[in-house]
């Protein structure tokens, strides 16, 4: 039942922290960003909200530093938005989930040429069909 509670409860804050970041960084020069994940402590008193930003090293640590130095207004602006007997502490993370998967389809691809170069480099003589 818990678990039940803790997963509406962090679905809740993934939106309002959206819409409250969008609104704070609105006039920012920050990446483009999207809250991707919020996972919750059992007790629902901490929240862990997990960032992807696109571009590149220098604009993902910018942005992530921006959202960090608003941490204190974002936390008051939820707390007013929710009903809840606390309003959890939060922590941001950068979501590098989609660099994961880049590395890892450029690996494969990678790996599919050389398969490709391969067969490419056996001769008709070689070649059994």
């Amino acid at each position: 039942m818990n678990s039940i509670r803790s997963e509406r409860v962090a679905s809740l804050i993934k939106e309002e922290i959206s819409d409250i970041i969008a609104k704070i960084l609105e006039h920012e020069s920050v990446g483009f960003w999207t809250v991707t994940n919020v996972r919750m402590s059992s007790d629902l008193r901490y929240a862990k909200i997990y960032i992807s930003i696109y571009g590149d090293k220098a604009t993902q640590q910018n942005t992530i530093k921006k959202i960090e130095s608003f941490k204190k207004s974002i936390r008051q602006r939820l707390g007013s938005r929710l009903r809840l007997r606390f309003v959890p502490e939060i922590e941001f993370y950068l979501d590098d989930t989609l660099e994961h998967v880049d590395r890892i389809n450029a690996l494969l691809k990678q790996i599919e040429n050389r398969e490709n170069n391969k067969s490419d480099d056996v001769g008709p003589e070689d070649k059994r069909g």
